[in-house]
């Protein structure tokens, strides 16, 4: 196995980088880091494993300078740890993580695999002067690195995601318990009494709106955040994904007053935000529509097998058929 490093995803063929499986999906995935990987905050390089001239295993290793994200300080996610110098493996956003291996591998060349990536992240932490981390790990790859690695896993959050059976959403409806099917009902059925326009739009075209109902969103759960400042990261973001954003958006007369945001990539919708003119709304289950059961049938009407809808309302989430999974810290070697 030969390891190697370079400086720009653009270095690496997207076919090849994406034939190799994590639970990650969207948040390793090529483009998703081809448009992170100008986040002036950190500099990343990636660790490539080959073997024969394929690629078995990667990942990118971002040492941060700076982080704006309380939820990627691991001083403030790890007790007793003080703030330090990280260097963080996997993904930096979107909250899930694992390493990149080749589905093919027998589990000896997938651990010798799983090793370089190992070593390869100590050393440049090292040479940063930095820890190395993996943060919001799924269960399996939690174990596979923690034994890797020698350390303990720590549990940092929760994922969630709703499976989607069959092929339509009465499909999706017949898996929840009758009295869940009778609400879901009702919250549909008040959303298109309301009375909104809906429009599916590409995200470089809404997104200062866009921004400017987020940051509403954060405002409501009591984060200041400006405006501005939310458009200019949906600008970037449309930007560095080549536009591949969906926006479900509902209109009240002349004014967008509510949006959702997601991508699809594999055989999963992934919802990545939503925000509010609250002084608009309805009062129709906006919310629930726009993250739920609207991306639900766009997943069904393009073939998708599930929802990803990350952490937090986590009991709302659980209700509507979200499978609950354990999120996990694992310090490098």
């Amino acid at each position: 196995m030969n390891l190697t490093c370079v400086h720009d995803i653009a270095d690496v063929p997207a076919a090849e980088w994406d034939a190799l499986d994590t639970p990650a999906g969207l948040y390793l995935s090529h483009r998703w880091l081809a448009a992170q990987q100008r986040d002036p905050t950190a500099h990343v390089r990636y660790a490539l494993v080959r073997e024969a001239g394929r690629l078995i295993a990667a990942a990118p290793m971002h040492v941060v300078d700076t982080e704006p994200n309380d939820l990627y300080r691991v001083h403030e996610l790890v007790a007793g740890r003080a703030p330090a110098r990280t260097l963080l493996a996997g993904a930096r956003r979107g909250y899930l993580n694992g390493p990149l291996l080749h589905p093919g591998l027998s589990p000896c060349r997938r651990r010798a695999a799983l090793n370089r990536l190992v070593s390869a992240a100590g050393s440049l932490a090292a040479a940063q002067g930095a820890r190395p981390w993996w943060l919001y790990v799924t269960d399996p790859a939690a174990a596979e690195l923690a034994d890797a690695c020698g350390t303990e896993p720590v549990q940092v959050g929760q994922d969630a995601r709703i499976p989607l059976p069959g092929t339509t959403f009465d499909d999706y409806l017949a898996g929840l318990p009758s009295k869940r099917r009778v609400a879901v009902r009702r919250e549909r059925r008040a959303f298109a009494e309301a009375g909104y326009e809906l429009r599916i739009l590409r995200l470089s075209e809404c997104a200062d709106t866009a921004g400017a109902l987020l940051a509403q969103l954060q405002a409501r759960h009591g984060h200041a955040v400006d405006p501005d400042a939310m458009a200019r990261l949906l600008r970037d973001q449309a930007d560095g994904m080549a536009d591949s954003g969906i926006v479900l958006a509902a209109h009240a007369g002349a004014h967008m007053v509510a949006f959702s945001l997601f991508y699809r990539h594999a055989d999963t919708v992934w919802l990545r935000a939503t925000g509010y003119d609250y002084a608009r709304l309805r009062a129709a289950h906006e919310y629930f529509n726009l993250v739920y059961y609207l991306p639900i049938e766009h997943a069904y009407a393009h073939g998708a097998t599930a929802l990803h809808v990350g952490m937090e309302s986590l009991r709302a989430k659980a209700l509507r058929g979200a499978v609950i999974s354990p999120l996990w810290a694992v310090e490098g070697a």
